[in-house]
């Protein structure tokens, strides 16, 4: 009987919940929580989320810093309310200094730790932006996503 009582729980959940991902989880991917993340069944029908959580490609910005404390500085800056771009022309240190454009990345293509946060982003302007931060092999980023398709 208890098993019939978890089907209907499941029946009456939209539907939506079929391909709830649950099953093939991959351990501890919750951070990134754009389901398919194995890019596995997204294009199929079952990636028209809202939120674009299906996105195979973010348009992304970014602040590298090496230093903590350098990052920090750059995140007053934002909170004080001075636009991504600027902020990333005066404290990024990688080499795509353009107000720290990154341009169109696809999934895979960047650092796991950087990814995750990405994903999991709302898209924003550089005058608004909705940022995250990660810590990757080459230092302190502040992310901010433009656009995902």
């Amino acid at each position: 009987m208890a098993k019939k009582k978890e089907e209907t729980k499941k029946s009456n959940s939209g539907g939506k919940d079929s391909g709830n991902s649950k099953g093939g989880g991959k351990g501890g991917a919750s951070k990134d929580d754009s389901k398919g993340s194995g890019s596995k069944g997204g294009k199929g029908g079952g990636g028209g989320e809202p939120k674009g959580k299906g996105a195979q490609s973010i348009n992304v910005r970014h602040i590298l810093c090496e230093k903590h404390s350098k990052k920090e500085e750059a995140l007053a800056k934002l909170r004080d309310g001075a636009k991504f771009d600027e902020v990333a022309r005066e404290f990024s240190e990688d080499k795509a200094r353009q107000g720290g454009a990154l341009g169109w990345k696809t999934k895979g293509s960047l650092a796991p730790e950087f990814e995750a946060v990405a994903y999991g982003l709302e898209t924003s302007t550089t005058a608004n932006p909705k940022y995250g931060e990660a810590k990757t092999e080459f230092g302190y980023h502040i992310i901010m996503v433009e656009g995902r398709k």
